[in-house]
Parts: structure tokens; C-alpha cells; sequence
């Protein structure tokens, strides 16, 4: 089958390639899946550099989440039938023709959700819906986060409006305000202006943020903290500059504050099965209401693999880049 492979850890754009790998066959309690779509997410970036918490043996075909349609059931299956469109995530070797993928992780998908918005629909807005779960905020409570037009960001700020959250949404540049605020998403401050500070305050007014949620890593951690309120928490869920978190003692101290790190996996692991029944339930319903929109970037056959890899890996993206298979 035509797969998406690399031989060795590196940068995409360097070391991702098209290759023949065998077809899978399923195991007892997996299926298998007519891959449609399957994106590129930063986590999957991470993991062709070798720099993730999980490191394939290699060669290894790339990809943690698809949208297709079962093409081949497993001994003891059962719930599900040929044929059935579905979405599943947190498996591996998504960018093939076919992969495979635990039944009891499959999502049955209404017809309502398109192919594009399936893609996507799991592994990012789960962990968005997870990160507020983790956050503990209430309806009327504010919020922080940067990074905001992310596919992360983007959830998180539409999840939390339709929970009565109040969140404040921090872009890199001014271009992404207008982009923000035509998915619906209220209170983005660009912080490429040199007054941002002074916006966020504005908005904010005299209500508390107790929450704040960092992607950046480096000076923009100490700058999440000094904005948050007294015993208020920040939450460092990625780095993407790769550097240390720069945290002010001051601001830690004073404001008895708390930092902790969000990895989806772990929190994944010790969620209640039901609680994550209701999360996946929400979830859908939103998405199939029109309420929940992630926008695709573009969409790159196999043999665009190099143009795929460099378009993901660009900073400036308004949405997610997707392999068609």
C-alpha cells in the first residue's frame, strides 16, 4: 500500500517520504481502515523529529488520526459493520492507504460531520475539551491562552464560549484578529502590538484570570503568569519554540500560583470511561450543529509529500494540513 514513511528522525520536509509498506491485517479487537483523510498535527511533527514522548522503530509510517471506513473486522468485533464511516485517533501509521486501529477507539460518525471536519475531530478538540476538564473553570470564570489560532486554541475558545467560559485569545500577529473573528471567536488580542498588554487588561476589566494556558514555552510562559490572578494556574501544554519556560519567582510566589503540564495521553488514561463518553458526545454534537468549525489548510495527495511537510511545518497556517490517501 502507497504509505508516507521515514528511514530516519529529522525535520519533514527532509526526511518523509512515499514508499510500498505491506497492508495491515487486524488483530483480534482491531479493524481495519480505508484511510480518507489524515492530518498533520504538530505531535506528529514532533514525532518524525524524534522528539516526542513516543519514538516509532523505523522505518515508520507517519499519522495519529484518520477518517475512513472499515475495511476489515477483527475476531471478536462486534458493533460495527464494512463499510462504516468512522473517526479514530491516538493510533499510529495513519498516513497509508490503510491502517489500523482498536474498535473500542473508533468513532461512528453522523453524516452531518463532512470528511474534512472527521479528519480532525478527535485527537485536537478532545484534548481541548480534556483541557478545560483539567482547568476546572466555571461558567462566568476568564481564561488565557496563546497560540489561540492553533487547532488546539481554536476549540478551546469555541468549547469554552458554548460553556459560558470566558476566554481571552492571544495571536502571534495582527492578519490572524480578522481570521479569529470570523470563525465566531470573541476577545483576540495580537501580540505583535505593543500596547497588547494594555488590550488584555481592557477586556478583562476587573475580572480575575485564574486560568492560563501556554503552547510557546520561553519569555511567553512569564508573560501568560504575570497577566493571571491570585491562586491562578498555568498550564504549559506544548513549546513551541522548543525553549525553557521563563517564569518570574516573583509572580509565582506573590501570586500562589500553580504550573502544571497537560499531556493528553496521561490525562486520557485516567479519565472515567463515562466522562470521556460525555466529552466525545459533546463533541460531536457540536460539530454536527455547525458549531465547532476547524479549517483545512490544504489537502496534498501522497505524491505532494514534500510540499505537505513544509506547509505544516509553517508558522503561518489558518488551518490543518490533511493527506488524502
Amino acid at each position: 500500500m502507497r504509505s508516507i514513511i521515514h528511514r530516519r528522525f529529522g525535520e519533514p520536509v527532509d526526511v518523509l517520504e512515499q514508499a510500498n509498506m505491506p497492508q495491515p491485517e487486524p488483530k483480534a479487537g482491531q479493524v481495519r481502515l480505508k484511510v480518507i483523510l489524515s492530518p498533520i498535527h504538530n505531535h506528529d511533527v514532533w514525532t518524525v523529529r524524534g522528539s516526542y514522548g513516543y519514538k516509532p522503530e523505523l522505518p515508520a509510517i507517519g499519522g495519529s488520526e484518520a477518517v475512513g471506513v472499515i475495511d476489515a473486522l477483527g475476531e471478536g468485533v462486534t458493533g460495527f459493520e464494512l463499510g462504516q464511516r468512522v473517526s479514530v485517533a491516538g493510533i499510529h501509521g495513519s498516513w497509508a492507504e490503510y491502517c489500523l486501529a482498536p474498535a473500542a477507539a473508533l468513532i461512528p460518525l453522523p453524516d452531518a460531520i463532512p470528511d474534512e471536519l472527521a479528519a480532525q475531530l478527535i485527537a485536537m478538540p478532545l484534548s481541548s475539551l480534556m483541557l478545560l476538564d483539567f482547568a476546572n473553570l466555571e461558567s462566568g470564570q476568564w481564561m488565557i491562552q496563546n497560540t489561540a489560532n492553533g487547532a488546539v486554541g481554536k476549540t478551546v475558545a469555541m468549547v469554552a464560549q458554548a460553556r459560558g467560559i470566558h476566554v481571552i485569545n492571544l495571536v502571534r500577529r495582527q492578519e490572524a484578529v480578522a481570521e479569529m473573528t470570523a470563525l465566531g471567536i470573541q476577545n483576540v488580542v495580537a501580540t505583535d502590538q505593543a500596547d497588547w498588554k494594555a488590550q488584555v487588561q481592557a477586556i478583562q476589566g476587573d475580572q480575575a484570570l485564574m486560568v492560563g494556558v501556554d503552547s510557546i514555552g520561553g519569555k511567553a510562559s512569564g508573560e501568560l503568569l504575570s497577566l493571571l490572578g491570585e491562586n491562578s494556574l498555568l498550564v504549559s501544554f506544548g513549546s513551541m519554540t522548543g525553549e525553557t519556560m521563563q517564569i518570574e519567582s516573583g509572580d509565582l510566589i506573590f501570586k500562589q500560583a500553580t504550573i502544571k503540564g497537560f499531556w493528553a495521553s496521561v490525562v486520557n488514561q485516567h479519565m472515567p470511561a463515562e466522562r470521556k463518553k460525555a466529552l466525545v458526545v459533546e463533541l460531536l454534537t457540536l460539530a454536527a450543529q455547525q458549531k465547532l468549525t476547524l479549517p483545512v489548510e490544504g489537502i496534498y495527495t501522497f505524491d505532494q509529500v514534500s510540499q505537505a511537510a513544509e506547509k505544516a511545518t509553517q508558522a503561518a497556517r489558518q488551518g490543518k494540513v490533511l493527506f488524502k490517501a
